[in-house]
């Protein structure tokens, strides 16, 4: 699979000097980057290098002690996650995070919360506006639904599903919340190879068809060097090398550090 370079857009989001700490364990330290809007950025690196607390704190879940994040042109130090979500960040889980006990449709659904507005009162009484409201709402989700060619598993509970489709799930309830930035934390871990080459059609097809910016992060090498238009590396929470797949694939300290042999 090749993926055709697109022209990108403007920064969407800067991560400027950014250090985070846990008592006296370093997880980043003065990590600089910033993610286009349009592309498909990866961020990769051995266990360990602080990938999944970068996404932590792009989406607010960490505050870090040093260095500045800015989305959109706002500048901010610390942001909670329902800010950062309401503002256009969503966000996919190194191990799954869905309502096992709820259906497919309905976990989708649960990711539509932000963009709810009818009063307690009538979504109470499910009636008048917050019925119009559901329904507009449901639209969309079904869409979603037939985005992601899972319309056979739409009534059922996401907990009796395998772990490929549970994963495109989770996708598609971020997805229903209509990110300007969609973080994706291990979005091929557990997956078989079919299961990985339809994650990475629907990764493209997210990008390209709603034009939506993704952060990826990723171990295996083949999709990030398939799907990314820019990779940063990380290595002990400090960044080791940026740039375009094949700049980064050459890089000698790279090769030394993770990935091991020239490609």
């Amino acid at each position: 699979m090749t993926r055709e370079s697109i022209q990108k857009g403007e920064v969407l989001l800067a991560v400027d000097q950014v250090s985070l700490s846990f008592g006296g364990v370093k997880a980043i330290t003065d990590v600089s980057f910033d993610i286009r809007k349009g592309e498909i950025r990866a961020i990769i690196g051995p266990n360990g290098a602080g990938k999944t607390s970068m996404l932590n704190v792009i989406n607010g879940f960490y505050h870090p002690q040093q260095g500045k994040i800015t989305f959109k042109g706002q500048t901010r130090s610390k942001m909670r996650p329902s800010v950062a979500a309401a503002q256009g960040i969503a966000r996919t889980f190194q191990n799954v995070a869905l309502f096992k006990g709820m259906s497919t449709l309905d976990n989708i659904m649960s990711g539509r919360t932000l963009k709810m507005h009818s009063n307690f009162f009538w979504q109470c009484l499910r009636h008048g506006p917050a019925m119009d409201e559901e329904i507009r709402h449901r639209e969309f989700v079904e869409d979603i639904i037939d985005f992601l060619e899972i319309q056979a598993i739409r009534k059922v509970p996401v907990g009796k599903l395998p772990y490929g489709l549970q994963k495109r799930v989770e996708l598609g309830r971020a997805l229903a919340m209509e990110p300007d930035l969609l973080l994706l934390d291990e979005p091929m871990a557990g997956m078989n190879l079919e299961e990985k080459e339809d994650m990475s059609r629907f990764i493209i097809d997210v990008n390209t068809q709603y034009g939506t910016t993704i952060a990826l992060i990723e171990h295996d090498m083949g999709v990030v060097m398939d799907l990314s238009d820019r990779v940063v590396v990380l290595e002990y929470g400090r960044k080791l090398a940026d740039g375009t797949p094949d700049e980064v694939k050459a890089d000698q300290n790279v090769i030394d550090a993770y990935l091991g042999v020239a490609h």
